[in-house]
């Protein structure tokens, strides 16, 4: 058997020899650049970029009616809601509503997440009116998902006839 006050120099050794292998995989290794992201870009930029790749892609579901593919942008503890008032009556994807236009208007980084706004214009038959919404977009594991959807403000429709009062596209 071999004395407590031998074994405690061996194991540290040996964590030392390990540490540098440990820290090769973090990045500890590398020549003192910057960290980027596998994409090459630094992850601010990465964030920013695939924060509004999800929501063009789900604006892009919207104007197509594509309920479906809207749903695949969003975070599983979302899709549930979703799923029960996307095609509702104010629903994003409802039957009588079309998405002429819409437009991510800023990206920025928030206190949940990546922040994207954009400007949606919605008709239902010839009345048309344009909704600011709030997109936030995080990181799940190695994926970005929508985590929320709000309303910024209550801007007045262009031609003064809104849509409904209590809808949103």
């Amino acid at each position: 058997m071999v004395p407590k006050h031998r074994r405690r120099p061996v194991a540290a050794f040996a964590l030392l020899a390990l540490l540098p292998a440990g820290l090769a995989g973090c990045g500890a290794g590398d020549d003192g650049g910057s960290a980027a992201a596998p994409t090459g870009r630094a992850p601010a930029e990465e964030a920013a970029a695939k924060s509004r790749e999800r929501v063009q892609a789900y604006l892009d579901a919207l104007a197509a009616r594509d309920a479906a593919a809207g749903r695949s942008q969003l975070c599983a503890p979302m899709q549930a809601a979703f799923d029960t008032a996307a095609t509702g009556p104010n629903g994003d994807f409802a039957d009588h509503f079309t998405v002429p236009q819409a437009t991510i208007t800023a990206v920025r980084t928030g206190p949940r997440g990546q922040e994207v706004s954009a400007s949606v214009t919605v008709a239902a038959g010839s009345r048309k009116a344009v909704r600011s919404l709030l997109f936030t977009v995080t990181r799940t594991g190695a994926d970005w998902c929508i985590a929320g959807e709000a309303p910024i403000g209550n801007p007045a429709p262009p031609d003064g006839d809104p849509v409904r009062p209590d809808a949103t596209p």
